[in-house]
């Protein structure tokens, strides 16, 4: 079989494995201990096959699958008739980060379940709703058309909000209901941008719409670009339309939180970097890019540094570390979109990571807000070096891959060399110190202090109601288990941590290949040959 064949075979299957699984996990939801396997087995499988498609791709150039043999012929004038899923380096590279991701945080997640019991994570439902996850994610970074790709985030509200309010808490619900409207509004100004690109050229495939927007009158490309950039901004938490986050995902349990801090926020960069590269080259709006790029890193850092709970502390980090992104994406430049492809992978990986770490913290603790911690590094090492390697990165401390990612932001904003270029790197570095000053800061009183110089410290020890975690609802100290961490939880976190410092071991090899996504990125025209034709 020819590398073009096998190709055709793998490209809808991160898709279809997952949809598969979770019918089978539902179908199963009486045998808890088949439903994990299934999962496993299934996310396991999707890993290895984005594994070898980012391979294909990065040898092999664009592969792209006409689902139901609805191409049609370069030469016949006209652009697919039915879906086109595309896979270049950037969206392979996206699949295997995002891939990594499910499965560790699923691994971890079943170990939470198992530990705690169904009552606290109902597995039934969990499994096959986070399958329907992954599905809609993968089903987003392969869209080759701009309705699917708004499939593609539809299945994801539908998911997210099942497994934002797991467990059906006032406040988990109160936060669902939240999100689920901010994500509905984005949805519906989606649905405009899509009406306003077909009325203007007729087509909704990207390869096809790359052509057509090149001939329609600029004032027209620029309105259709800025309501996607609005209905994106809002999926990837771009300031001003980021005050959602903070408010809904910490409510949700730590596997979720980690997967929705993870992977959802970066669906939204993704499709910024598409539609910016690809749809609407020229830097019409990078303008008012930077200027969001600027204000989401220094606003978001600006809320971390008045927190107190780990979790909203680590999504406001969240939401000022979109901005790195985003000044990349704005640079419209070779290194610049380097640099935002290899920041997104970095991220990804950190920030679930550290998500997980709160997770683990809460198990050792039985809170995560830092007026009742304190003494963690006593009570146990592992977990400080646990939570001491991914926070060090996200601070960007040399030679981990957050430093490396922001190096070539602000090399790449130092070419540029205008005046807001230059505030943009300046803004960059001051978000870089306040980041490195919050973890420190969590670091300096849940880990360092003793817990009976925390305010509530010596409230909690004495009175064990008082470790009543409010945002998740539990009562950790009426469980037999609070001080102890689960193998099966410890294993996924050190996993991530390990491909995250492969990230910074292997940061050379890496950053080539994202300066090769960069260059297939901005160089649409093997997309759009790819999808289209040859002839095209």
């Amino acid at each position: 079989m020819s590398w073009p064949q096998l190709a055709q075979l793998l490209i809808p299957l991160p898709v279809l494995i997952p949809m598969v699984a979770a019918a089978l996990t539902l179908f199963g939801s009486r045998r808890p201990r088949g439903q994990r396997l299934i999962t496993l087995a299934a996310l396991a499988l999707v890993t290895a096959v984005c594994g070898v498609l980012l391979y294909l791709t990065d040898r092999h150039g664009t592969l792209v699958l006409q689902v139901g043999g609805w191409g049609s012929p370069a030469e016949a004038g006209y652009g697919p008739l039915g879906i086109s899923l595309v896979v270049d380096r950037l969206s392979a590279l996206m699949l295997v980060v995002s891939s990594i991701v499910l499965l560790a945080v699923v691994f971890y997640a079943i170990g939470q379940g198992v530990r705690d019991g169904d009552d606290r994570q109902p597995v039934s439902i969990f499994l096959p709703t986070y399958l329907v996850l992954s599905a809609g994610v993968c089903n987003a970074f392969l869209a080759g058309d701009l309705f699917n790709l708004f499939v593609g985030f539809e299945v994801l509200l539908t998911a997210s909000f099942v497994l934002l309010t797991i467990g059906a808490s006032r406040t988990r619900v109160r936060a669902g209901i939240s999100y689920v409207m901010v994500s509905m509004v984005s949805s519906l100004i989606f649905l405009f941008g899509i009406a306003l690109a077909y009325a203007a050229t007729g087509t909704l495939n990207m390869a096809e719409l790359a052509l057509r927007l090149d001939h329609v009158e600029s004032g027209t490309r620029t309105a259709i670009y800025a309501v996607l950039l609005v209905a994106f901004g809002i999926k990837a938490a771009v300031f001003p339309l980021s005050t959602w986050l903070p408010d809904s995902y910490p409510t949700a349990p730590a596997p979720v939180t980690a997967v929705f801090a993870g992977l959802l926020t970066k669906v939204g960069v993704y499709a910024i970097i598409r539609s910016h590269a690809l749809l609407f080259p020229g830097g019409s709006l990078d303008t008012v890019l930077m200027v969001a790029g600027l204000l989401t890193m220094i606003v978001g850092i600006l809320g971390a540094v008045a927190q107190s709970d780990i979790k909203r502390l680590l999504s406001f980090t969240l939401v000022s570390h979109i901005g790195y992104m985003v000044f990349g994406i704005a640079l419209s430049t070779g290194l610049g979109m380097a640099g935002a492809i290899y920041y997104v992978a970095h991220h990804i990986i950190v920030q679930t990571t550290l998500f997980l770490v709160v997770g683990l913290i809460e198990r050792q603790a039985g809170a995560s807000t830092l007026r009742r911690l304190g003494g963690l590094a006593a009570a146990s090492p592992l977990l400080a070096l646990v939570f001491a390697v991914p926070a060090l990165n996200l601070g960007g401390i040399p030679p981990f891959s957050g430093f490396i990612g922001k190096v070539a932001l602000l090399e790449a904003g130092g070419r540029e060399g205008s005046v807001l270029a230059w505030l943009l790197v300046a803004g960059a570095v001051l978000t870089s110190l306040l980041t490195l000053w919050v973890v420190t800061r969590i670091w300096t009183k849940a880990f360092w202090r003793a817990r009976a110089d925390a305010p509530e410290g010596a409230l909690a020890m004495a009175a064990p109601s008082a470790l009543l975690d409010e945002a998740d609802d539990i009562e950790f100290a009426d469980r037999d288990d609070v001080g102890r961490m689960p193998v099966s939880m410890l294993i996924p976190t050190m996993a991530l941590i390990a491909v995250g410092l492969a990230l910074t071991v292997f940061a050379g090899p890496i950053f080539g290949y994202a300066e090769r996504a960069a260059t297939q990125v901005i160089d649409r025209g093997e997309y759009i040959s790819a999808v289209l034709g040859t002839g095209s």
